[in-house]
């Protein structure tokens, strides 16, 4: 073999492996999700039977799905056809070790957020319960406390009441693998091998969507994102649920050349579709937002049914992607409404109206399939490519300008909006802002991201999508990009327009890490590629393409990490592990836990119960901070006549000192993220967290 020929064979060998290591997390992440959502519907989601059911299930997948793309169904105009398998070794190299970087970064400043005050200790608590016990709901176990009393409250934040028992916020994707690290010993550095695991994500759609070239470019850009750091290092769901969407992705991207490819072979088409389907279908098992984020999907799949009417060879694929996104969805609506019903009915204002959305959607896609051959012998108007691309510009433009022109407000209704208008005021003294609860600053969205991403990197994404629109119009080119454009558009403006997140950050921008930063990294970095290749460069000179590309990748890279320097090297909550080990040390094996302060009872009930293994309750507050005195000591007599020790648990020494000798639990020292309205954050807060208990 000459030297050309062994080149070529080593690209084509490095090419496989990125190939298949972008999509590989996806399927393992999809098949263990599929196995272990059964387990826990069943109470028996424990390690040896989800091991022995989740690996064959992750091997059907990878059978049926990890077959190497041929390359892009169609050219996409803007140069040539360059896909994962184009991919040199070195440019592997550099993804490998950009996702490494990353989880390993991120490991060394993991967060331990434990103790619920926000979602992440909620997600952890509710993983450490599943790998503990491996079943839902969480039993209140009112026997330990001499039976029912109506002044016992076994809710707290982050855990509702159900018939008795109480039942965790959120959809049980995270939790499921989440439950998974703590079994393998690492709960809090499972996040950051989710994050290195999307990097490689991310890059592989770049790689297949702009070329092998700008994967790395991609890795790195989608890396450095504050939000990205910030959600890779704690127990949240948007990664979780990034890896299954772009994963679906690519997996449909890789099933739709070899469609093109080899038009034959409908059975492998069938398994092919319906895993992407399905990996995108179980985004709604890790978010109930997912639900809107698949619905281009639907769509998309209905136009694949009409291309097969009419011969097109990827229309094989329309029918099993559209059962497989119904299996995956549908699978995560039966666990939302089984196993987090209280949370739905929390969501009800936007659950809802986005169900209508789906069944009106649903609804359109089976009439336009059905009306295909019709609509597509319906002219179509010259200026329409010309207008889809200024529309793309435009709308980008009004969401920049939104704040000139509108203040989001809400009038407090409900118990959770007052909460919210609580919040925001305190966060505006904080941050020296006027006070103004009703005030939501979700007018400064595409300003969020202006922060994260850079403005550079917003207009060559908005540029590349205004290229892409007018090509997809004009001619149905690069038909490629056309699923991924429309899930990546449709979600950046639907979560731009209602963020629906109390708007603190780096709080709130997680709303952004599913699709609409990474989604904006690869429409950057194909318009980089495309802006490049103009051949106007060339008058200036042969090396002035690469210039250009030098200088891009330079803008894409380092307004995110200006940003993200301020608190990249600070975790947060740290000492929390160390300090609830410490606590659930202290506390009598035989106790059962009065909960007498507000504070302390959001925070610690379920920490104690699940952690601590304690049975744990508050005791009802109706004035004030803490219960009355005689309501406590009658329940305490009450635990002692169940055989049982009671211990009484409040924030402060003289909460507690009036029921017997106070031992403090908990006086931890530490740092919290911040808390900004109007600016990206650039540094972190200061936190104290205590907890005192007495044998009452």
């Amino acid at each position: 073999m000459g030297s050309g020929g062994l080149d070529q064979a080593r690209r084509a060998s490095a090419g496989r492996v990125l190939a298949v290591a972008s999509v590989l997390p996806a399927l393992v992440l999809a098949g263990w999700l599929l196995a272990g959502l059964p387990l826990l519907l069943a109470g028996v989601y424990r390690p040896l039977p989800a091991l022995l059911l989740g690996l064959p299930v992750i091997a059907l997948l990878c059978l049926a799905a990890l077959r190497l793309p041929a390359g892009p169904p169609v050219a996409d105009g803007a140069g040539a056809s360059e896909g994962p398998l184009e991919a040199g070794r070195w440019q592997v190299i550099g993804v490998g070790a950009v996702a490494l970087a990353s989880g390993v970064f991120n490991a060394l400043l993991h967060s331990e957020q434990l103790v619920v005050r926000r979602d992440p200790a909620t997600y952890a608590q509710y993983a450490i319960w599943l790998a503990r016990h491996g079943s839902l709901p969480i039993p209140s176990q009112v026997a330990a406390f001499g039976g029912p009393d109506q002044v016992l409250v076994f809710h707290s934040m982050g855990f509702y009441p159900a018939n008795g028992a109480v039942v965790p916020q959120f959809m049980p994707g995270p939790p499921l693998l989440f439950a998974a690290g703590q079994w393998a010993g690492g709960l809090l550095l499972t996040p950051a091998v989710l994050g290195a695991l999307a990097v490689l994500t991310v890059a592989g759609v770049a790689a297949r969507l702009a070329g092998a070239r700008w994967a790395v470019p991609a890795a790195l850009a989608f890396a450095v994102c504050q939000p990205v750091l910030y959600t890779s290092r704690t127990t949240l769901s948007e990664i979780p649920s990034l890896i299954l969407l772009f994963g679906g992705m690519a997996l449909l991207h890789d099933t739709l050349s070899r469609a093109v490819a080899a038009p034959g072979a409908p059975g492998r088409r069938w398994a092919e579709g319906a895993v992407a389907g399905l990996v995108f279908g179980l985004a709604v098992l890790v978010r109930i937002d997912g639900l809107r984020d698949v619905l281009p999907v639907l769509a998309f799949a209905g136009l694949l049914v009409a291309m097969r009417r009419s011969g097109r060879p990827e229309g094989a694929v329309g029918p099993p992607l559209l059962a497989g996104v119904a299996v995956g969805a549908g699978l995560g609506l039966y666990a939302a409404y089984e196993l987090a019903r209280p949370y739905l009915e929390y969501l009800s204002r936007s659950v809802r109206p986005l169900l209508l959305i789906c069944a009106a959607v649903l609804a359109l896609t089976v009439a336009g399939t059905a009306a295909a051959p019709w609509l597509g012998r319906l002219p179509r108007p010259r200026w329409l490519p010309a207008a889809g691309a200024a529309l793309t510009v435009l709308v980008m433009a009004g969401l920049a300008a939104r704040p000139w022109f509108q203040t989001v407000r809400r009038v407090p209704v409900t118990k959770e909006d007052r909460l919210t208008w609580r919040f925001i005021m305190d966060t505006q003294r904080a941050n020296g802002l006027p006070p103004d609860g009703e005030h939501l600053y979700f007018e400064q969205s595409l300003h969020w991201v202006f922060w994260y991403v850079g403005v550079p990197a917003v207009i060559l994404a908005t540029l590349a999508a205004a290229v892409l629109v007018r090509r997809l119009l004009r001619d149905g080119r690069p038909f490629p990009w056309l699923l991924p454009l429309a899930v990546i558009g449709w979600t950046t403006v639907s979560t731009l327009l209602r963020p629906e997140i109390t708007p603190d950050h780096p709080w709130a921008s997680r709303r952004l890490v599913p699709v609409v930063i990474p989604g904006l990294v690869v429409l950057a970095v194909w318009g980089l590629r495309w802006l490049r290749e103009r051949p106007w460069w060339l008058r200036y000179g042969p090396r002035t393409p690469a210039r250009v590309t030098a200088a891009g990748v330079a803008l894409l890279l380092l307004p995110p990490v200006v940003t993200s320097i301020g608190t990249a090297f600070t975790p947060v909550e740290r000492g929390e592990a160390a300090a609830v080990a410490a606590m659930c040390a202290r506390i009598p094996a035989n106790a059962s836990v009065l909960v007498v302060e507000r504070v302390t009872g959001d925070r610690l009930t379920q920490v104690v119960r699940g952690s601590c293994g304690v049975p744990t309750a508050k005791v009802d507050i109706t004035v004030g901070d803490t219960a009355p005195g005689d309501t406590v000591r009658r329940l305490a007599s009450r635990i002692r006549a169940a055989g049982r020790v009671p211990v009484v648990l409040a924030a402060d020494v003289d909460q507690v000192a009036r029921y017997g000798t106070p031992t403090q639990l908990m006086g931890l020292v530490t740092r919290q993220d911040e808390r900004s309205l109007t600016g990206p954050p650039d540094g972190t807060w200061g936190l104290r967290i205590s907890a005192w208990m007495a044998v009452a």
